[in-house]
Parts: structure tokens; sequence; C-alpha cells
């Protein structure tokens, strides 16, 4: 029979199946978020480019307001020479044209002056802002005040009146140039302002080029502490290439990644099928556990039917057992078939044994299998030589059903014999460890590759052409599911012979 085979056939097709299934899975989900990721870095290369942008606008309204204010400056020093013409007397005798020099100084309607005499105090003003408590010219001592504070920006002239009197000149910004530098503080600002507050953004990070301060960014602070600042860098510049930034102030460096979305999108086909493969795992593993406790069901059923069936022709042979006695038949040919009526009282009790649990006893297991290797001697090939050792010689007391235990090295030995083809050595060594007993069955056959090691002791496997296959199976039976033990194959070589195991438990 062939049966075991074909099922490692269809499971070997059904895995490679799936895994074909799964991989195709794979290919196309990875190829998905490939291009989403493809996108996404086309949206952040289109984004820098739009931020390039933008800070060129910066830059070039940067040099604006640097020529504004070089212009503002040319008018104030045009202003300065006109009121030097009014101020000083010694230009009077050049026939200067005063008209014309009270025409600049009125012309000067946006940019606020102040003058100061040479002992510090207001002299003149005009053009200044409305002071920013009541609404109103501001005090004499506040224009004082905010002289000085230009005069140290170094927007002032000093000029000289007329011997060693002098007069200083202080200019401040037109009310119009203020209003650009505030919009162009407003459009950094909001640059800024714009990497922080958008979560939604791709992560980004500025930093100043010479200071290597962070500027602005959407990161957590963990990624921008001074352990982790370096590998977030690393990692950034990894992925994209970094944007050099010039506000006209300094240079700045804006890294750049993929958004946390396409990094979980990578992730996701993986979880995905790690997730279904646990639920087939699980489900299968069900499966196979309900599978199990029917075959054990129909094991007990099996075995007991088997014991009920036998019980009936069994009676009636021990019936005309008892008449051959009786009507004087030749005691030898009585004594022959006592034995084989003792032989299948055995079966059946082995049958109706596995069918309602067996009860273990604490015997001495040797005199069992020794007893058994008895039996098996008179019944085996003459060319079989059996040898059987106990390791130390010594009585081994174990819990154990004798009955089914005998039927285990029964099958095992019968199975080794065939293996030899009715010639060789069967050895049977038997040893004690700590917790286990352990009964090695050697025969000299022909063998098992290690591929048959576990698929001997399955269901329909058999390495004769007439074979059923269960003779292994109950053999495994007994010894895990009867006895809480272990049986397989320690060792093998083709043409060399083989070695069962059975260990039971002390």
């Amino acid at each position: 029979m062939d049966i075991y085979s074909s099922k490692q056939r269809w499971k070997i097709a059904l895995i490679l199946i799936s895994l074909l299934i799964i991989g195709t899975s794979l290919f196309v989900s990875n190829s998905m978020v490939s291009k989403i990721a493809e996108r996404e870095r086309d949206k952040a290369k289109q984004w820098a480019d739009a931020i390039k942008k933008k800070v060129e606008l910066v830059k070039l309204t940067t040099q604006i307001f640097t020529a504004l204010r070089e212009k503002e400056r040319e008018k104030i020093q045009t202003v300065v020479d006109a009121q030097l013409t009014i101020l000083n007397p010694s230009d009077l005798s050049l026939n200067q044209d005063i008209d014309f020099a009270l025409k600049i100084i009125e012309s000067n309607k946006d940019i606020p002056v102040i003058l100061l005499n040479d002992d510090g105090t207001l002299s003149q003003h005009r053009n200044l802002p409305k002071s920013t408590t009541n609404d109103s010219i501001p005090s004499d001592n506040e224009i004082v005040t905010l002289a000085n504070d230009w005069k140290k920006e170094g927007r002032f002239f000093t000029i000289t009146v007329f011997g060693d009197m002098k007069m200083d000149f202080v200019f401040g910004v037109s009310s119009e140039l203020l209003r650009l530098e505030h919009e162009s503080d407003s459009l950094i600002k909001s640059f800024n302002k714009e990497l922080i507050t958008n979560k939604t953004l791709i992560p980004v990070l500025l930093m100043d080029q010479n200071n290597k301060k962070v500027e602005a960014t959407n990161l957590p602070k963990n990624q921008i502490s001074k352990e982790n600042l370096s590998k977030t860098i690393a990692s950034f510049k990894e992925q994209n290439e970094p944007i050099l930034i010039n506000f006209g102030t300094g240079e700045k460096i804006l890294y750049f990644s993929d958004s946390p979305e396409i990094k979980q999108l990578i992730w996701y086909p993986y979880i995905q099928f790690g997730v279904m493969g646990l639920v087939v795992i699980v489900g299968y593993l069900m499966f196979s556990t309900f599978r199990k406790a029917e075959q054990n069901q129909v094991w007990a059923g099996m075995a007991k039917e088997t014991a009920h069936q036998l019980g009936t022709p069994l009676s009636s042979l021990m019936a005309w057992l008892a008449y051959l006695e009786s009507s004087n038949t030749d005691p030898m040919i009585v004594n022959e078939m006592q034995k084989d009526l003792d032989r299948l009282e055995k079966i059946t009790d082995r049958f109706s044994k596995i069918g309602s649990g067996a009860k273990l006893v604490n015997e001495d297991l040797v005199v069992t299998i020794g007893n058994n290797l008895e039996y098996l001697r008179a019944r085996l090939s003459d060319k079989v030589k059996i040898v059987f050792k106990v390791v130390d010689e010594e009585p081994i007391i174990v819990p154990h059903n004798s009955s089914l235990i005998e039927w285990v090295v029964e099958n095992i030995c019968k199975n080794a014999v065939d293996a030899m083809g009715g010639k060789g050595n069967l050895t049977i060594e038997m040893q004690k460890v700590p917790e286990w007993i352990h009964i090695d069955i050697s025969d000299t056959g022909k063998g098992l590759t290690p591929k048959q090691f576990k698929t001997i002791f399955q269901p329909g496997f058999s390495t004769k052409k007439r074979g059923w296959g269960l003779g292994l199976t109950l053999v495994k039976r007994i010894v895990e599911e009867n006895h809480k033990g272990k049986v397989f194959v320690m060792k093998s070589e083709i043409d060399k012979g083989t070695t069962f195991r059975i260990s039971i438990p002390l």
C-alpha cells in the first residue's frame, strides 16, 4: 500500500502551491509599495524644489531690502548735505541755493530723522512714528533714546555747523521698508513654523551649516537629542540628498526622509502574511489535534470490535478442543492446538487492552521480554540468531503491561526478520539510565533511509509489498499512549542494519 506516500506528495504539492501564492502576493504587494514609495519620493522632491524656489524668493527679497537701505542712506546723505547748507554759516557766502536745500529736506516725507545738538539734546526731528503708548508724538526723552539706539546701529552722520560746534544727524528706516522687512521675517518664520507644526509633512530637519544647530524640525525630541542626532542625519542622507539653503544670512542644510506611511507600507505585506501564516498554523494544529483524537477513537473502536469478534470463534474452538481431549485424540495434537488457543487468547487480550486502556503493573521488564523472546525463538527461522543482553544483569522493575510490551517487541522483531530475509543477527539490549529504561533492538537487514525514520511509524507506510503498514503504528501507540514512552529509529545504514530504541519511563 502506498497511501502515505500519496499523502506526502499531496502535502508537498500544497506547500509548494501555498509558497507560490505567498511569493506572488509578496511580489505584487512589494511592487505596489515600491511604486507608492517612488511617488512619495517624487512628491518630496517636488516639495524640496518648491522650498528652493521659496528660498530664492527670500534671498532675492533680502537683496532688494539691502538695495533699498542703500538707497535710503544715499537719500539721507543728500538731506544731510542740504541740512549742512542751511546750518553752516560759512557756506552762506558761497551763494548756495537755500530754497533748493529746503526743498530737498521737505521732500523727505518717509524716512524718520533726528537732529541732536553736540551735548546730546534734541534739536529737530521729522517723520517720527507715533508713540506706542498714547498714539501721539513721542516726548523729547523718548526721541533722544530712539536716536541713541539708531546711533548704535550706525545710522547717523556727524556734521560741523561752524567752528567746533557739531551736530548728529540720526536717521531711521522708512515705514514702507519696515513693512517689507516685517513681511520678509514673516516669510522665514512661516517657513520654519511650517516645518515644525505640520505633522503630515514628510520628516524634515533644518540645520545651520556653521554651528550645526537645529533651526527647525517636525521630528520628535528623542530623534534630535545629542545621542541620536548624528544617526538621524545619517539615516536621512541614505534616503535622500540633503538640500543646501541660503536665506542670505548664512547657509542651512535641509534633510528629509520618506514618510512614516511608506515605512509602514513596506512592512505591511510581511506582517499581513505573518498573521495569515500564524492563523494557518493554529488552524492546522487544531485540525491535527481533532484528527488525532478521531484516529484514537477509531483505533480504540477497531481494537474493541476485533477483540469482540475473536471472542465467539475462540469460545467455539475451546469447546472443540475439549471434545478432542475426550475422544482419545493424539495428545501432541491437542497440546499444539492448546498453544494456539492460548496465543489467540493473548491476541484477543491485547486488542481488548488497546481499546479499553491498559493497566500498568510493577513487574520485572527483563522477565517480560525474556519470555517473549523464548516464544519467538521457537517460531522464527533457525538462520536468525537472537542475542539478549541486559546491562548490569539485574532485574528492572518498571510499571508496564506485559502483554502489550510483548506485542511491541514481537512486532519490531518480526519486521527485523523480514528486513534480514529470514537470516542474520537480531540483538536485544536493555539498560537502565536515570529516569528511563532503554530497549535497543538491532538487526543486520537492508536498513532504512533517513527519510524513512519518521514515516515508518505512519499508518499505511510499509516496505513490504503485502504489508498493511499498521504494525509499527500500533507499536508507537502502545509505547507513547499506554506507557508514556518513546520509540524511534536510533540509527540505520543501508545494507548494514537498523536499530530501534524503545524508552520506558521509570
